[in-house]
C-alpha cells in the first residue's frame, strides 16, 4: 500500500503492482479530459477559534435559506465528543463555515452538477470505463454523482457483489 502518491501521475509504476486497482478520483481526469471537463461545484471553508465551550451543541447545522451566506457550519469538537479526560466541556471550540463555491480545473471538486450536459458527457466516460480492464471505478467523482452515506455503502456493496462473481 501506498499513501498521498498521485494516482494518475504514477499510474505506469503502480499498475503493475496489482491486478486490480479501485479508482476513486475522478472519472474525466482518468481519461486525461480527453473528452471535455466535467462540472463540479466546489466548497470554502473559513475556520475560527472561539473563547466558548459550545457553539452550536452538534457537530453540523446546514444553512438553507437565502440570507445566510453559508451552507454549513461543522463544530469539530462534537466528533472528538466535546470533553476533556474528566468529562468536562472544553474551555473552547473551533468551528467552520463551508461557502459554496465555483469550480475551476485545479479547484477541489465536492459535487457533480447534474445537468444534461454533464450527465451526458459523465455517460460517455462511463462506457469508457467499463471497457477499462483491472479498474473499478467507485465514489462521488469516479461515479459523478452525490452520495449520501447509506447510498455510498449500496454501492459498495454492489461493486463488491459484482467483483466476487468475477472471482
Amino acid at each position: 500500500m501506498r499513501l498521498n502518491i498521485d494516482y494518475l501521475a504514477h499510474k505506469a509504476e503502480l499498475d503493475p503492482l496489482t491486478e486490480t486497482v479501485i479508482y476513486t478520483g475522478p472519472i474525466d481526469a482518468y481519461f486525461g479530459y480527453k473528452l471535455g471537463y466535467l462540472e463540479y461545484r466546489s466548497v470554502r471553508f473559513e475556520t475560527e477559534l472561539l473563547d466558548i465551550p459550545n457553539f452550536q451543541g452538534n457537530a453540523a447545522v446546514n444553512y438553507t435559506d437565502r440570507e445566510t451566506p453559508w451552507t454549513r457550519i461543522i463544530e469539530h469538537k462534537w466528533f472528538e465528543f466535546g470533553k476533556d479526560e474528566n468529562g468536562n466541556d472544553l474551555p473552547k471550540t473551533v468551528i467552520s463555515r463551508e461557502y459554496s463555491s465555483e469550480w475551476k480545473p485545479g479547484d477541489e471538486p465536492y459535487y457533480p452538477v447534474n445537468d444534461e450536459k454533464n450527465s451526458f458527457l459523465y455517460n460517455q466516460y462511463k462506457a469508457l470505463a467499463e471497457k477499462e480492464e483491472g479498474v473499478i471505478f467507485g465514489g462521488r467523482l469516479a461515479e459523478y454523482r452525490y452520495y449520501d452515506m447509506d447510498q455510498v455503502i449500496a454501492s459498495v456493496l454492489k461493486q463488491c457483489e459484482k467483483e466476487l462473481e468475477r472471482s
